[in-house]
């Protein structure tokens, strides 16, 4: 059964290969809770009952949070409801689960002022491979708001000919364009040079991010080199590619840009994802009002 239900999330759903592999850890668990295997498992004998009792067990004895659970209960639903549809079960018994209400927390960013540092110094000019490319990492994520696998995901090719736009494959393998700013096109133009020139890339390998080897980047080597980067400039709190995507949202929408265009640029299915960056500017004018307002300045 599970074989089956990996190709279908795979072939049909077009799932990317982390969640797969979340989505199988989490099956496989819930059947170890079960006391069964895949070999052995009915899911007809599967209760809703059972779900529940599932959850309390994973919230109340695993002490994992709304959040993971919901993501839990999402890959549970998923196999359910494909083994509903493939006449393997009658009904569907996870449709009468709700999921569990989770704190809405804003996303993490960096102010402004502090990206700007960051940015300057990315932007200079070093025939050092490891540093340009590092550079253009940072410039990238956060000028274009991409996610860690579309990153590295990259091929050379998927840069416009004149380099001024980027395909990106998102989630479900959806392509976008995102714009390249011109300064970012001059960093990119002179980190093919650097490679070139270098012979980092002396093989039939497409990607765009290489290893000193000349092979793609790992998704853990980049978080990494976030992490080190973001941490050199001193950046306070989380710091990792998911921040920086946050953190090009936020700056977008405090500069006054559309929450469509915002929507499409992060390649987000539904607006309802992009909507929580009105609440960091809502904070950030919430700032601005306590500092600037006359009633509160009389308080000081």
């Amino acid at each position: 059964m599970l074989p089956e239900f990996i190709r279908y999330l795979e072939a049909e759903r077009r799932y990317s290969p982390l969640t797969v592999r979340n989505y199988r850890r989490d099956v496989e668990q819930f059947l170890s809770w079960l006391g069964t295997d895949d070999a052995r498992f009915d899911p007809r004998r599967v209760t809703t009952g059972q779900i529940r009792e599932w959850i309390i067990h994973r919230t109340e004895t695993g002490g994992i949070s709304a959040a993971t659970m919901n993501r839990e209960i999402s890959s549970l639903r998923a196999l359910f409801r494909w083994l509903h549809r493939t006449g393997a079960i009658e009904k569907d018994i996870l449709r009468p689960l709700a999921s569990l209400k989770t704190s809405r927390r804003l996303p993490a960013f960096v102010p402004e002022s502090r990206m700007s540092n960051i940015i300057n110094e990315c932007e200079y000019e070093s025939d050092e491979f490891e540093t340009e490319r590092n550079s253009l990492v940072i410039l990238l994520f956060y000028s274009c708001g991409l996610r860690l696998a579309e990153l590295v995901g990259i091929d050379r090719d998927d840069l416009s000919a004149d380099r001024t736009s980027l395909r990106v494959r998102g989630k479900g393998d959806k392509e976008r364009l995102v714009p390249i700013l011109d300064e970012i096109r001059e960093k990119i133009l002179h980190y093919l040079e650097v490679i070139e020139r270098q012979k980092i890339c002396n093989s039939e390998e497409k990607a765009l991010f290489l290893t000193h080897k000349g092979k793609r980047i790992s998704r853990t080597a980049v978080y990494r080199l976030v992490q080190d980067e973001l941490a050199k400039a001193g950046v306070q709190g989380k710091k990792s590619p998911h921040v920086l995507r946050h953190t090009f949202a936020t700056h977008l929408m405090n500069g006054g840009a559309d929450m469509r265009e915002i929507q499409e640029l992060l390649g987000h299915a539904s607006l309802q994802a992009t909507q929580v960056y009105t609440h960091n500017s809502i904070a950030r004018l919430k700032e601005i009002y306590a500092k600037a307002h006359p009633r509160e300045k009389k308080g000081e």
